[in-house]
């Protein structure tokens, strides 16, 4: 029990600290949130899904967009978790944080900034897929093969 929260806080103090690291690009209108990378984590184990969400709930208090961005930005981030938890391979993983960030968060983000919300979803998706699958992939099937992270091994 120890292990999975430990494992949780770790995953959440990353991602606060990569996205308040580069906050310069984590947040606005066009973001590229590197820390987005670790959104692949539940693949291999659930204790990413609330160190996730815990971490984008605080990255997002301390900068962005205010409550709506706390409320929505990290309901999208738990919503994408879960179902990158239940995808069936790797691959597949990577879709819902793109998808649901790019509706959820491309579109209050448009609505909010005064970008066409199609515009603004499309920025997201386009800094969401850069991250989750060039960032992302390869850092799980990292991590998956690792000791660390023993509960969900990708196959060879």
């Amino acid at each position: 029990m120890v292990k999975k929260i430990v494992t949780s806080a770790l995953i959440a103090a990353l991602y606060a600290g990569l996205t308040a690291a580069l906050a310069p690009v984590s947040y606005g209108p066009v973001q590229f949130r590197a820390a987005e990378a670790l959104t692949l984590l539940p693949f291999c184990t659930p204790e990413a899904i609330p160190g996730l969400f815990i971490g984008c709930v605080l990255s997002n208090l301390l900068g962005g967009f205010g409550l709506i961005d706390v409320v929505f930005g990290s309901a999208a981030t738990l919503v994408a978790s879960w179902l990158t938890y239940k995808s069936p391979n790797l691959l597949i993983a990577a879709i819902p944080p793109v998808a649901v960030n790019a509706v959820v968060v491309g579109g209050y983000l448009g609505i909010i900034t005064g970008t066409p919300i199609f515009i603004s979803m499309a920025y997201i998706a386009l800094s969401q897929s850069a991250v989750c699958f060039g960032l992302g992939i390869p850092l799980c099937r990292l991590l998956c093969k690792s000791t660390v992270f023993n509960s969900r091994l990708l196959p060879k």
